[in-house]
């Protein structure tokens, strides 16, 4: 550990969404164990979520690892909404209050940190914020965007300029033809960019967040993403060119199971207890994430297809999935047909049960924390993406890396062919190549990591650089 006078001090604002705040927490256990001191802010919201779902959680996340020697503060502040409003429900007014109100309280809170008199040196936020790299010039502090998504998401986004400049983007007659212009990126078809490139709308609440994101983001120090090097290597050499730019990925706890910190927003269930019954590789497992919506047509279909497959399964059905307002979205006589071979739960510890041997494929949403512990624990994926950046994370899987297949090959799901590629997949023979491939991504994964590997380096020379940039910032 450094001496304490000479730890770098970072405040780290993460994006209040479940699938921003896991990986920022274990960056920030990360960094805090190579000598940082971290000042980790979570709206009230997420850390009321969170308490009511951890009953151990109390105050402060981190105070287990506080215990442990890690210099990790906690702060929690308002996201601009009463803590009680359902921002599921409501995504366009919580996005707004993002949009136009959060960088105030952002700002107060750095700006009361910085008057109690500690030293802190720079400013660690998700790229999706609008303000960071203006908070930070404000107070003097070097910016690190850290951004949770792929390489692939980043640089379309980045390069939106030419995306209208070419027709695909922000037009009236949006060009089918293939983008094959981006820096580092081989030929992508528009339907492969993300959702919100693909809507002829451009005017909505997500993209002034995105239009105004990466204009933001162009002015930070450093970009730290949650991606591995060998995977994306053409895209991250193009991105090194313009941006000190770090793929330091999979950010997962040392030990992927284990969760010294609580960050899941709702109860957990265990489901150790059914899966050791179950043979292995013989359990598919059905998640949709902790954020997108499925309409009720789309969830009938699939649950009548995971019937027709004959397949065990487990699926995790939040009950907000389909509405609030319909608790309870699943055909009249699903329960009956599948009893014996499934169980259905509201939440569980995806990394717990991807782990355990009898899970044998992944029907996913596509968000990129599900595909990188997906792949962690070598379980291919049946793809469905709903929204974001989830249909350019599909064509990774499937048409890139080739770990799995899509749910289905035409616009609307139908319970048959949901059945016929869940046993596709499921199936020895048929779905061996897939397994095989994950294989080897999982072996490229854990390479990065070990001393020397890809992930291993570039954090240690962000580590490197930052350092060597502060007494710089320091001075000015």
């Amino acid at each position: 550990m450094a001496d304490k006078s000479d730890k770098p001090h970072a405040i780290f604002i993460p994006y209040p969404l479940q699938g921003h705040v896991n990986p920022s927490v274990q960056l920030a256990l990360k960094l805090a164990s190579q000598g940082f001191t971290i000042t980790f802010i979570n709206t009230q919201s997420v850390h009321n979520q969170t308490s009511k779902a951890q009953s151990k959680t109390g105050p402060d996340i981190f105070s287990q690892v506080r215990d442990s020697g890690l210099d990790i503060r906690y702060v929690t502040v308002s996201d601009g909404l009463p803590v009680g409003f359902d921002r599921s429900l409501n995504h366009d007014q919580f996005m707004a209050a993002l949009l136009h109100v959060f960088s105030a309280h952002a700002e107060e809170v750095v700006n009361q940190i910085i008057r109690s008199g500690q030293k802190v040196h720079c400013l660690i936020a998700d790229t999706y914020f609008v303000w960071p790299s203006k908070v930070a010039k404000k107070f003097g502090l070097l910016y690190i965007s850290f951004w949770t998504e792929t390489a692939l998401v980043f640089t379309l986004y980045y390069h939106l300029d030419l995306l209208k400049r070419h027709g695909h983007f922000a037009c009236i007659d949006r060009c089918e033809d293939e983008i094959d212009y981006i820096p580092g990126v081989k030929a992508i078809e528009p339907k492969d960019t993300t959702s919100y490139l693909q809507e002829p709308c451009s005017t909505t609440v997500c993209h002034q967040i995105i239009f105004n994101a990466f204009e933001d983001a162009k002015n930070a120090d450093f970009v730290i993403c949650n991606t591995v090097q060998e995977l994306e290597t053409e895209t991250i050499s193009a991105l090194q060119k313009k941006l000190p730019w770090f793929a330091i990925g999979p950010i997962f706890s040392s030990q992927f199971t284990d969760r010294i910190v609580s960050t899941s927003m709702w109860s957990e269930c265990d489901c150790s207890t059914w899966l050791n019954k179950k043979p292995n590789g013989s359990v598919l497992y059905v998640s949709f994430g902790s954020y997108a919506h499925l309409t009720k047509k789309e969830l009938v279909e699939i649950a009548n297809g995971l019937s027709l497959s004959k397949v065990s399964f487990i699926w995790v059905l939040r009950p907000d999935i389909v509405s609030t307002e319909d608790p309870n979205p699943l055909p009249d006589r699903f329960q009956e047909e599948v009893a014996g071979r499934a169980i259905i739960i509201p939440w569980c510890c995806q990394t717990a049960v991807l782990a355990h041997p009898a899970i044998g494929g992944f029907l996913t949403h596509c968000g990129w924390n599900s595909i990188l512990e997906s792949m962690w624990c070598k379980v291919p994926m049946l793809c469905y993406p709903l929204y974001t950046d989830q249909f350019t994370n599909r064509k990774l899987v499937v048409d890139d890396w080739k770990v799995g297949i899509n749910l289905i090959n035409q616009k609307m799901a139908t319970k048959e062919e949901v059945s016929k590629n869940i046993n596709h997949l499921m199936s020895e023979k048929s779905g061996d190549p897939y397994r095989n491939s994950v294989q080897e991504v999982k072996k490229t994964m854990e390479n990065g990591l070990k001393p020397g590997g890809s992930s291993a380096n570039n954090m240690d020379q962000f580590i490197k650089d930052l350092k060597a940039k502060i007494p710089k910032k320091m001075a000015q």
